[in-house]
């Protein structure tokens, strides 16, 4: 009887250790990563894999969510760098398919591509990154204004889609947007990002919950990707993003997006990921009335072309009469509140009363306690009756933050279109279309579309590109025309 027991219990162990396997190690040419199935309800006309040929021929290796992707944004510790706080809250899982590679190729060929446009972020990314957690949204969405407009505020598309969010007017005068002769909220980058963000909010409620169709819906519209969706179910097919008919650019999108979100999780792969304090470099001054940018820059010591490059929804030197009257300003909050610029114009002095509470008087002005704090210099809740606190109410100074144009007509800026001038330029071995664009400072789906080429595609030696520049000065003509520029590309390429 005995023997039988140990028979049986040797035997018992034997079938566990069977029902075990370990992992297949990946093939050293494929690249491994978690599998996105664009967070779809399972339904009768939906498969949990893509089912159109192109991606079923993929060769992919599974393995398990990263430790990221299974933690909510809220549960990390912020890190010290804002950069690894954001690829330490990417929560989307990343399904790599051949659109996916092709992006990553196309991105580890510009290694230093997020450096670069990561310093004309740098103003904005931490409030971005703020609003998106506080309104519980996926950390991905940090990076569509990088692969909307590389972050540019100002750049505009051939369907009139302005700004770093590319909001079209109709969207963004739907969702909040000011605009007028003053003012472009679309180029005003923290404004455009409250409208985008809500934008994408409801697109996501009303594809269920899908993150990918809402994605695609804001490249394309929510009826294309609406249509999409019922054609694929007519005609019984799965109805996931990768399976959906959609215009070559829609299709290219997302990819575009889970690709660097890839790559910011996995910079061993080629792409540079810079370095940014997770702290904010700018903070926000309601100036409570209309001004002018000249005084600011007076009473402030900000140059005034520093307030503009910084604040560019404002189209004249001016805020609009009927606002908006805030200004983004590149200094931290507490320097702003301490400084003597701040004090003798945005302040004024309450004295405290019986019952008064730093909670109840920091609610009658429109402030946070920890500002009210800040403002007085204080490091406890005690206030005594009697005494004076300095309070975030603007000062009103009638004129004094404007300039009479009619008094001083030569002050005033004059909106002219800036003339620009084609000019050649021949392909040379291990040029990119990303590069030459950085070269000449344009936008590299500009130079795309001036060229019929998408943004991908390779050059070819001695082809010959156009490029619209701004009216040449005389220097940059003579670099261009003794063939400098082509050698400065080619110093650029050298690694250092």
């Amino acid at each position: 009887m005995r023997s039988y027991l140990l028979a049986l219990f040797v035997t018992l162990i034997l079938l566990s250790g069977c029902q075990t396997t370990e992992p297949h190690s990946a093939p050293s040419d494929t690249v491994q990563a978690p599998v996105i199935f664009n967070h779809v309800k399972p339904s009768s006309n939906s498969s949990a894999q893509p089912t159109d040929t192109k991606h079923k021929k993929q060769k992919i290796t599974l393995t398990a969510p990263t430790q990221q992707a299974a933690t909510s944004p809220q549960a990390h510790t912020r890190n010290k760098d804002l950069w690894r706080h954001i690829a330490d809250n990417l929560t989307i899982q990343i399904y790599l398919n051949k659109a996916l590679n092709k992006r990553i190729t196309w991105y580890t060929k510009q290694p230093k591509y997020l450096q670069v446009v990561s310093a004309r972020a740098a103003p904005y990314l931490y409030h971005i990154v703020s609003k998106i957690e506080q309104r519980k949204l996926p950390m991905e969405l940090a990076l569509l204004p990088f692969v909307e407009s590389d972050f540019r505020p100002t750049i505009s598309s051939s369907e009139q889609a302005v700004g770093v969010w590319q909001l079209v007017g109709a969207t963004a005068h739907h969702f909040g947007i000011k605009s007028d002769q003053w003012y472009d909220g679309r180029k005003d980058v923290l404004a455009s990002t409250d409208a985008a963000l809500a934008y994408l909010e409801y697109l996501h409620k009303r594809f269920d919950g899908d993150w990918l169709h809402a994605l695609a819906a804001y490249n394309s519209g929510e009826g294309r990707v609406k249509r999409a969706i019922a054609e694929n179910k007519k005609r019984g097919k799965s109805t996931d993003y990768w399976s959906l008919k959609l215009p070559k650019e829609t299709s290219e999108y997302v990819p575009k997006l889970m690709a660097l979100s890839y790559l910011i999780q996995n910079p061993q792969r080629g792409l540079y990921r810079p370095k940014l304090a997770n702290k904010a470099l700018t903070t926000e001054l309601n100036v409570g009335q209309q001004f002018d940018f000249s005084v600011i820059a007076n009473l402030s010591g900000f140059g005034r072309s520093q307030l503009h490059k910084l604040n560019p929804g404002y189209l004249k030197n001016q805020s609009s009469p009927n606002g908006p009257h805030t200004l983004l300003l590149p200094l931290q909050q507490q320097s702003l509140l301490s400084s003597q610029f701040f004090k003798n114009n945005f302040t004024g002095e309450y004295t405290v009363k019986k019952n008064d509470t730093l909670y109840s008087i920091a609610r009658r002005f429109g402030l946070s306690v920890n500002k009210l704090k800040a403002m007085n210099n204080k490091t406890s809740n005690l206030i005594g009756i009697g005494e004076a606190l300095m309070v975030g109410q603007p000062r009103t100074m009638p004129d004094s933050l404007t300039i009479n144009y009619k008094i001083s007509p030569y002050l005033e800026q004059t909106e002219m279109a800036i003339p620009t001038i084609a000019i050649q330029y021949q392909v040379k071995p291990g040029d990119t279309i990303w590069g030459i664009s950085q070269l000449y400072d344009v936008p590299h789906s500009d130079l795309a579309r001036w060229n019929k080429l998408s943004a991908s595609s390779i050059l070819t030696p001695g082809t010959q590109l156009v490029l619209h520049l701004p009216q040449a000065t005389k220097a940059v003509s003579q670099l261009h025309d003794e063939g400098l520029l082509s050698e400065l590309a080619r110093t650029l390429k050298q690694p250092h």
